[in-house]
Formats: C-alpha cells, structure tokens, sequence
C-alpha cells in the first residue's frame, strides 16, 4: 500500500497536519496497512477541530470504500462501506422512498464518521443518534476484521460508537433506512421574536425534522431571535437544486465585520412573514443547506474558523441563555448559529447527545474567539452539559471527563483494543483521553 506526504486539515482549517496518508480501495488493503503499521481511520475531515488530523503520524483514508455492499428493499436494511457519504445514501434512496435514520447538516459526513462521533440530526428529539440505529458494524482488529453489535460484543460497540476513531477502522456497518413519504421536504418556517418565544416552540413541536436559526448578534428583548423550521417528507415535484458555488478564496476579515453580520442576520431573519410560510423544497436543501456552497469554509478566511457547539440539560435552560447574551455582546458572532432540542438518545459511552438543547456558533479564528470559547466551555461544564468533541478545536482536558461521565468504560475498551495508542489523533493528544485522569 502506497502512503502519500500531505497537508491537511478540519473543516475549521484551523489545524493542520502535515504526514503520511494511505487510501486503499478494499478491506484486505487496510487489513494489511494495519498489520505492518496501525494508524487511525479518516474520512471527509468534515469534523472542525482536530478529530481527523494525526500530525507527524500516518492516517487511513477511508473514503474509496464506499460501495453499497447490501440492500433489502422490503425492509430498508443496509449494508454499506464505512467510506460511503451520508448525502450520497440520500440521493440514491430517498427517490425510492428510504432516508439514511439520521442526518448531520452536511451530506459530505461518512459513514464511518458517522458512528465514530455518533452524529445526530433535525429528528434528534424523536428517533435518536445515528449510532443506535446501526445494528451491527465490522471493525479491522489486530486480528482482522470482526463482525460487532450490541449482542456479541456491547461494550466495544459502545466503545466504537462516539468512540472518536481509537478502536480501529470501521469497514462497514448495517442499519435500516426510515421509510419516507417521498423525496422532498414540506417545510414550515416561522419567524420568532425572542428567546422566551423560541424554547416553548422547540419544546411544544411534533414535526419529525425541527432546527431553529438564530441571530447571535440580537440583545435586548430581541435577545434569541430567529427562524424556527419544521418539515415532513412529502412528495411531488419541485425544481431541481440549483448547482452548488464555490467560494475560490479566503475571503477578507471585513466580509465578516460585526456591523456587517448584524445587518445580514436582522435581514435573514426578515425575509420570513410574521405570519409565517410553508414551502416545498429539495431535501438536500433542508438537510444540507450549506453544502450547496463548496469551500464555504473560506468565508472565514485564511486562519479559520472555531464552532462551539454544547449541549445542556433541560433544566439549564437559563445557563444556554447566559451563553447566547455573552456571545451577542462580544459581537464575534457569524451569522452560523443553530439551536435544536435533543431528545435522551445516545449510542455510546463517548457520545454526544443528551436531553436538552443544544446551540452552536461559529466565530472567525482569532485570540477573542479563543476566549469566549474557553468561557463558554466553563459555563457548559458548570451546566452539567457537554460540548461536541466533532466541532472541537480549542478545549483543554479540564472538564471533558467531568462533561463524559462514561470516559473510564471508554477508556478500559480502548487500552484492550489499542494498548499502543496507534490510533491516537491530535484531538485525542489534547485532551488526553487515553489517560484515566
């Protein structure tokens, strides 16, 4: 197997890695790039921080083995290549009445990607993380590759689920896609004042897809205000998705100004009636809005961009409100800013989702940024809620094991699966997960 030296980085191109990649086009390639020299598995580097980089070491690039191996059309199961893009399972299926179970906002995310940071998505509320609807998934040990569920081996597939990459490569998993009225999106917006308005709405929906925009820059009584989506399968037919642009270069730091975002946001937030509307979309363009934008990354220029995403308990409500005040008075705020209520679904001992809500943001990089976030950290940690390891590039070791309570469990899976830490990755280094304190 042939390595290649490159740069690379996450999607926040705020690290970089600079070593050696392999992408094997089979299992018996990887099962031979594990035996001479172990090395952690990556997919579309779609994680923001450092989840996916392994500076100064080897990584496996498992994106070419994305292959549909199995499909039952009687009842929706699937056996899929751990390279295979989410958004590409949607395109090929949803035509025939089938939906990956769970969605992250990007289509680009891989299968692999998706049980190893156990993504979750707009139905998160009522049907779960990706990560318990796998029923059964291969693993390349050092002995070669092992079938894994819940029934022959559960606290390796707890391990391995959210588990960050450190059991191994995934090859393939099994799950059974939902089944969908059609391959379009029925989708009702409405236009919220404020924080107090928004969280009764999130709490009171019984759509199966809801995700809340907001204004990050709003304060006052207009603290929290945004756009509130709802949205069912539907069918019939719409226009075709326009073709994705591309954003050829790092923009400069002006186009992100505060006084700039604070005029697109109260604009974006207008362009809903008070009334509100419905409307027939694309799936994709509900489920990957901002996929239709390639290099969108760029807006934020050539140092990048930090996400902070938390989520808290129900009863911390107060605390994410906190949050949101401290980050419209910083005025850092881009016009990226998602709020969802989670339901109590989660796959493993590592994994992110918890009951309550969670609010993400993107900030441009630079040393304000980087303390607000480590603020905000603090605040998620005192809530008694978590931040997302997936988005995560600036958090130091003091309060993830305090936000992941099952990090020992974790970690007892993975000394006996990788006593050597030959799947380590920078995210792992700094935190130092493969530590016990």
């Amino acid at each position: 197997m042939r390595w290649k030296d490159s740069t690379y980085t996450g999607w926040g191109r705020f690290h970089q890695a600079t070593g050696s990649l392999a992408r094997p086009e089979r299992a018996d390639h990887v099962q031979q790039i594990t035996a001479d020299d172990p090395a952690p598995a990556i997919g579309m580097r779609r994680s923001y921080g450092d989840a996916c980089l392994n500076h100064q070491g080897r990584a496996i690039d498992m994106t070419r083995l994305d292959r549909v191996l199995e499909f039952d059309a009687e009842t929706g199961m699937i056996h899929v290549e751990a390279g295979a893009q989410i958004g590409d399972l949607l395109h090929s299926f949803a035509p025939r009445g089938w939906l990956p179970p769970v969605m992250p906002g990007t289509g680009f995310a891989t299968i692999g990607g998706g049980i190893a940071m156990d993504v979750h998505g707009k139905n998160h509320h009522g049907t779960g993380s990706f990560g318990q609807h796998v029923t059964e998934f291969t693993l390349m040990t050092p002995k070669g590759p092992k079938v894994i569920s819940p029934d022959t081996d559960e606290a390796l597939f707890k391990a391995t689920v959210g588990g960050l990459g450190q059991t191994g490569p995934i090859l393939s998993a099994r799950f059974p896609l939902l089944k969908a009225k059609g391959d379009v999106m029925v989708v009702t917006e409405r236009r919220v004042d404020n924080w107090a308005d928004f969280i009764p709405l999130l709490d009171n929906s019984d759509a199966t897809y809801s995700v809340g925009w907001i204004d990050a820059t709003a304060r006052g009584r207009s603290l929290g205000r945004g756009i509130l989506e709802e949205a069912e399968t539907g069918g019939g037919l719409v226009k075709a998705a326009r073709r994705a642009k591309k954003i050829p270069f790092n923009t400069p730091g002006f186009a992100l100004s505060p006084a700039i975002v604070r005029m697109f946001n109260a604009s974006y937030w207008r362009r809903v009636p008070h009334s509100g509307r419905t409307s027939v979309k694309p799936i994709d363009d509900f489920f990957f809005p901002l996929d239709k934008i390639h290099d969108w990354n760029k807006l934020y220029g050539k140092r990048g961009f930090h996400q902070f995403q938390c989520v808290v308990p129900l009863e911390a409500v107060d605390a994410l409100r906190t949050m949101l005040v401290n980050i419209a008075n910083s005025g850092l705020a881009s016009p990226l800013a998602v709020l969802k209520r989670m339901g109590p679904g989660r796959g493993g001992y590592m994994s992110f989702p918890m009951e309550g809500y969670t609010l993400a943001v993107d900030f441009r990089a630079n040393r304000h940024a980087e303390k607000l976030v480590a603020e905000l950290e603090s605040m998620t940690c005192d809530a008694k809620g978590r931040i997302y390891l997936a988005k995560d590039g600036l958090a130091a070791s003091t309060h993830i094991r305090a936000m992941y309570p099952e990090h020992a469990s974790w970690l007892e899976q993975i000394k006996k699966i990788d006593p050597e830490g030959s799947y380590s990755t920078d995210l792992i280094r700094r935190l130092n997960l493969r530590d016990a304190t």
